[in-house]
Order: structure tokens, then sequence, then C-alpha cells
């Protein structure tokens, strides 16, 4: 049994004990179990051979490991089947709606046995709900805003998550021998799409192997994958099954000559691909899956590789990340496609998190493992008082942690430690520590964590008002949503980043599979505008830093330079790149995060912050 099944069995017991209105200390240990065992690398099958050894993983008790055991031997927990007999195993489904927490959606089960999706939306769009204690119309409004977002996410993945299916089969392939010349993952996951809804493998065939008998023996090992639910088809030069997980795969077997026509094709985007055809088209050719061809005579002139079909059309040749039809053909034609960001063009990394808050490696962890991914400089940004479920840090021990950060560069580490806090923006804009704590920092991140359901005029006055604090550097994770659970956050993002021009702030790419913020769209947008960029990955713990390569990819995405990024540049270079902080002799004599305003503006944001409340 792999980690990810025994953390999801730990987790959703979790889900079925908030349901069933357990004490918190109970339901949490199961979710800090399924979240430290589903990020582990290591095997949790192969560590319990040794109880002793179990009971040695962080927050892992002998009762816990006693769990954890059965769920090995069983393939289930007895505590889950025992929840899932008293609840409808959907109301799973219903807890991942971001507008109803567990008693809510214990709430709806016992008073309108409302147990799938569809029944809380018929019960929200109905109006039944808006008279309901704890309830109201607004809530009604935001569930049905949830369940949108839930029926866009079905049948669609992590990118991080069709990425390791993806690894795991192409390795299993390979073990084919001979016959197998290479595997190259296509559509939209070559692309860089934060999430994808299928998995595209094309496979080159070895020389000598392209007869049928010998194509269909290949073919027979894919299918004998003992991750595979079900077979869709087998036949000809394909074969398309569903994992266990539901995702869809399909390995397409083609010879050597046609692999760059294939993967250009497959690689898509359906938009590109379509204004790529007509380009040959108005040229004399034709394109298509197998080779670029004269349109009289059907005469193939290219096909191997990428590259030389580009070449054919007169155009440079376009990275995957860039082929979605916003102009990357019309560039190429002129020459005047960017030179994108590249991962070895990464100096440091601007937001992660230690034990003194919510994370799991300490200070000396995270350098070592940043350095050993080639970075120079890294800060540690734990977050701030307003954040208690992430223990956040009272101002008293944020000082003292400052003093900590700092003294981990006596200890000859290889890298900078810079200090730096995750600040938490409060509801009316304002930041959660005062300017004279600010002020100690090396660099501020400041982020939303909370109050995301404010309307778009709040929301938007809410990130102006922190901008404008003149301690705030990067913004965090930016639209605070998390993929395939959680909308973007409704504020003018044009108002939002010409702001952030006006002062200097940094909008940052959070690298972090499930979050991936700032969208590609954004990136443009940003880039248009001149505003700075930073990536970082939020890492909570050590393996994690390695995401920076997903922010990278959505950077690609929008089109960015390194040039554009301010944290490929040398610690000194970067540090000179963030807003400048007030001189300290004027932030004693300033309110703590009052912002200077004319009357007009400051009428202006009284109303709309009186609004909220």
């Amino acid at each position: 049994m792999d980690n990810k099944t025994v953390s999801r069995i730990l987790r959703e017991t979790a889900e079925l004990l908030q349901i069933d209105g357990a004490m918190i200390g109970r339901y949490r240990s199961y979710e800090k179990s399924a979240e430290m065992i589903g990020g582990m690398h290591e095997s949790i099958e192969q560590i319990a051979q040794d109880p002793k050894a179990l009971t040695e993983l962080p927050g892992i008790g002998d009762r816990m490991a006693e769990h954890i055991i059965e769920i090995l031997k069983t393939g289930d927990y007895s505590l889950r089947q025992k929840l899932l007999k008293k609840f409808p195993a959907t109301l799973l489904e219903v807890m991942s709606l971001q507008s109803l927490g567990p008693k809510k959606v214990a709430f709806l089960w016992s008073k309108f046995k409302a147990a799938t999706v569809a029944d809380v939306e018929q019960l929200a769009r109905e109006g039944k709900l808006r008279d309901v204690p704890g309830f109201g119309e607004k809530t009604e409004q935001n569930i049905l805003k949830a369940v949108e977002t839930f029926k866009r996410s079905t049948g669609r993945f992590r990118a991080d998550q069709v990425q390791a299916a993806a690894a795991e089969l192409m390795e299993y392939i390979k073990k084919f021998g001979a016959g197998v010349d290479s595997i190259t993952p296509a559509g939209s996951l070559r692309r860089g799409r934060e999430t994808v809804g299928d998995l595209d493998l094309l496979l080159i065939l070895a020389e000598g192997h392209t007869a049928q008998k010998k194509i269909d023996a290949i073919a027979e090992h894919i299918l004998k994958f003992p991750r595979i639910d079900q077979t869709l088809a087998h036949g000809g030069n394909k074969v398309s099954f569903t994992l266990e997980n539901g995702l869809q795969v399909d390995v397409r077997l083609l010879e050597k000559e046609n692999f760059g026509a294939a993967l250009l094709y497959f690689t898509g985007s359906k938009e590109h691909n379509v204004k790529l055809r007509g380009r040959a088209n108005d040229l004399g050719f034709t394109l298509n899956e197998y080779h670029l061809a004269t349109l009289e005579g059907e005469r193939r002139v290219a096909g191997a590789t990428e590259e030389e079909i580009y070449a054919k059309l007169k155009l440079d040749f376009i990275p995957p990340e860039m082929r979605e039809n916003t102009g990357e053909i019309e560039a190429a034609e002129k020459h005047a496609l960017p030179k994108l960001i590249e991962l070895s063009d990464m100096k440091g990394d601007l937001q992660m998190h230690t034990p003194a808050s919510d994370g799991k490696n300490t200070i000396e962890e995270m350098a070592l493992a940043a350095k050993a991914l080639g970075h120079e400089y890294i800060a540690i940004t734990d977050h701030s008082k307003s954040v208690t479920i992430a223990n956040g840090l009272s101002e008293a021990r944020m000082t003292e942690h400052i003093r900590t950060l700092h003294a981990a560069n006596d200890k000859k580490l290889g890298i900078r430690v810079l200090a730096g806090a995750e600040v938490d923006i409060l509801k009316d804009g304002s930041l959660d520590y005062s300017d004279e704590l600010l002020a100690q920092l090396d660099v501020v991140v400041c982020s939303i964590h909370s109050y995301f359901n404010l309307d778009r005029a709040a929301m938007t006055e809410r990130m102006l008002a922190a901008i404008e604090n003149p301690y705030t550097q990067i913004i965090g994770h930016p639209t605070g949503r998390l993929l395939l659970r959680r909308e973007e956050l409704d504020y003018d993002m044009e108002k939002i980043l010409d702001a952030c021009a006006k002062h200097g702030v940094a909008m940052e790419c959070n690298s972090f599979p499930d979050r991936l913020d700032l969208k590609d769209v954004y990136l443009r947008m940003c880039k248009e505008r001149g505003v700075k960029v930073v990536i970082s990955t939020d890492a909570h713990e050590s393996h994690a830093l390695s995401y920076i390569h997903y922010g990278v990819t959505m950077a690609r995405r929008g089109w960015l330079t390194a040039a554009e990024v301010i944290n490929t540049r040398p610690v000194a270079q970067f540090l000179a790149a963030l807003r400048p902080k007030p001189s300290s002799t004027a932030a004693p004599n300033a309110a703590p995060n009052k912002i200077a305003t004319s009357p007009v503006a400051a009428s202006k944001k009284s109303s709309a912050r009186k609004a909220t409340r």
C-alpha cells in the first residue's frame, strides 16, 4: 500500500470525526499524520516493518502507529468504517466545498438529509437555507460558487499529481527493454498547465521494433501496469486506460521519423495548432500529426523534430509553455520571443517555514537543503501572530526569532539566511505586526489568510491599503487560490498591479503545487506593467524546496525572463531591488501601519471598510 492511500484513509477519518463532532485534539492527530505520510518520500509500508521506527516519525505515537499498521494490514481502518456506517461517504465531497465546515455539513445531513454536492446545491438554489440560523442568503450564494468550482474540478488533476503518475508509468514502460527508444509526456502537462485533464505519452519505437507484432508486445507490457483500473482502447499504435485515481492515459507508439510532428500536435494547445496549420497552408504545406508535407504531391519536408517544422514555417522555435495562441506565433515570426527564465537562473527562495510556526524542518535543515539545490540565499518567513492555526509568532517571539535567524549566518552554512516573516494582511488592509518590528526584517512578505469572501470593492481596498503600507515588499500567494478547491480572491487585478508598480511592491509566483499563484495571465500583466516578480516555494518542509521548478514553469507561461524575476539576482542586488523601507529616523514617529492619504481617499477607505464590518 502506497503512502498516498494511507494518507487518504487517515485524512478521511479526520474529516468524518469532524462531522461527528469530535474534539479538535482527536481529529487533528489524524490530520497531522495524514499530512506527514503524504509528504514522505520513504515508503510508510517499509518503515512500519519495524514498529519502533514508526513511532520515531514526527507526531506518530504508539496509538497512531497501531492505526497505521491496521491500515497497512487490512487496507482500511475500523474507525473509518464505523463512521461510514453512520454517515454517507459522499459527505466527504460535501466537506470539500469551500463554504461549508464540518458543523454545517453535519447540520445539513441531520436536518435535510443532504448527502451529496447535488443535494446541497438544490437546497441553495431553492432558497431553503437563507432563513436557517448560521446560513443566510450570502452563504447560499457562496455555496453555489463553491459547487461551480467543484464541478469544474471534476476530472482534472494537479500538475504534480500527473507528473508523478507519468514518472512512475514511464519507468515501468522502460523495463520492456530494447524495443523502447524513449518516452516523452505531451499535452497540457508539457505546456506547464497547472491542472491536467488527461496524460499523453509519446513512445518512440527502437529501430527494428516497428513491426505490428513487436508493437503489440510493447502494448501488452504497458497494459500490465499494476495501477491500471480500466482499459479503454488497445489497437494499432495506441493504448488508452484509466488509472486507479481516474486519470486517463493515452500512450502512442511512434516511429522516430514522425516524432517531432506528433510531439507538436499532441502538445497543443488546440488553438496554437489551428493557427500553425493555417500558416502551413498559406506557405504551401499541410501539417498533421505525422509530418509537414507539400500541399501538392504531399512530399514530406519535415517531421522528425519540432525545431525543423518551425523552421520550415519560418518561425523561431516556440517553447511549449508559450503555445496558447496568445501572440507567440507573431513574436516567433518577428524573432521577438523573449528568452524565458530557466530553473538554473534561480538564486534564492523567499518564502518558507520552520517549526517556529507550522514548518517541519529547522532553519539549518532548510538552509542546507536550499544550498543543495544551488541557491545562494533564502528568507525564512514564519507566520505572524493572527494565523493562530499555524502557530503564528507573537511580536516577542518574532523578535527573538529574528535574532536566531541572524545567528544562523554565524554557522558558516554556505548560504545566506535572511530574516523574514509572512505577515498577515488583516481585514482592513493593515498589517499584523507593528512598524517597529517590520523595520527589523530583511524581507516582508504580506499575505491574506482570512476573510476570503469580502466583496470585490472591499477586497480591492484591502489589498491597496496593504500595498500602500511602506513596509510591504512582497505580496504572497496574491490571489489566495487553491487549485481545484478554492477560487481566487475577487479584486480588481489591474488596480492592484498598477499600485504594485507605483510603490515597488513585488508579486510572488508561489510554486506550491496546490497554489501556483500567480497564474500565467496575471504574470503577463506584471510583465506589461513592469511589476517585480519573485518565485518562492512556500515550503513547510525541506523536500518541498524542490517545488520551485513549478513556479519557474508558471513564470515561463507568463513569458517572464530572468531579468523580470528579482530573486535571480545575487543577494546584494536582490535586496537592493526590494522596496526600500522608511528610514529608521522616520519610523518611530509614524503611527503603526497607518498610511498617509488625501482626505478624499481617506473618506473612501473609511466608507469601504465600514461596509465590510
